[in-house]
């Protein structure tokens, strides 16, 4: 069992450690954020949407779910228009440090935060199919207590993760006074997300 524990918790940081759009809305968000505690929001639904997503996988109700043609169709589609418009917003936005009176956009409300972070992790094919493809397929392996000690090991780094995640951000926050670098994320945040609309729109295909 401690091997299919150890098994999960290196394949879950592999998978969760690259630069993507989940993980720059949770840096940023733990950035821009005045105090950690106010980007619990945001963290808690990343958490909670990934656990969600390594259960459905594990238990093998996402893959049938994406395994119709036109329901995977809808959905890439969905998370094209999606990661386009989160890359729009990204671009423009203006980091905390840099508001003007009439600018407070990037002081995202819990609610908001909630409604985002749930958009990026569940809108976000990339993630999802890493989820299923990955972590459902390697599970697969595995019975009983094994298997459970495997999924609890995938949803104990992605809390952590994000967590974590979050906290570096906020220090960043702290750090970086005139928002500068923070503009520099930003931009290249909205790179990434048009890079990866681009590359899903190529998988349609």
């Amino acid at each position: 069992m401690a091997a299919a524990f150890m098994h999960g918790f290196i394949l879950a940081f592999g998978l969760i450690l690259p630069l993507g759009v989940q993980n720059i809305f949770v840096f940023n968000q733990g950035a821009l954020q005045k105090r950690f505690i106010n980007a619990l929001p945001v963290v808690l639904t990343a958490s909670l949407c990934d656990t969600l997503l390594i259960s459905l996988a594990v238990l093998g109700v996402s893959l049938v779910v994406l395994g119709s043609f036109w329901i995977k169709t809808i959905f890439l589609s969905t998370g094209i228009v999606f990661l386009l418009y989160m890359g729009w917003s990204t671009w423009k936005s203006t980091p905390g440090n840099h508001k003007s009176e009439n600018n407070t956009a990037e002081t995202f409300t819990p609610l908001k935060q909630i409604v985002f972070a749930a958009s990026v992790s569940l809108l976000n094919p990339h993630a999802i199919m890493d989820t299923i493809g990955v972590i459902g397929t390697s599970s697969l392996n595995y019975n009983g207590a094994e298997k459970g000690a495997f999924t609890i090991a995938c949803i104990v780094v992605s809390w952590l993760w994000f967590i974590g995640l979050a906290a570096v951000g906020r220090m960043t926050g702290e750090l970086d006074k005139s928002g500068r670098f923070m503009v520099i994320i930003n931009k290249i945040s909205a790179l990434i997300m048009w890079a990866a609309a681009i590359y899903i729109g190529f998988s349609l295909f």
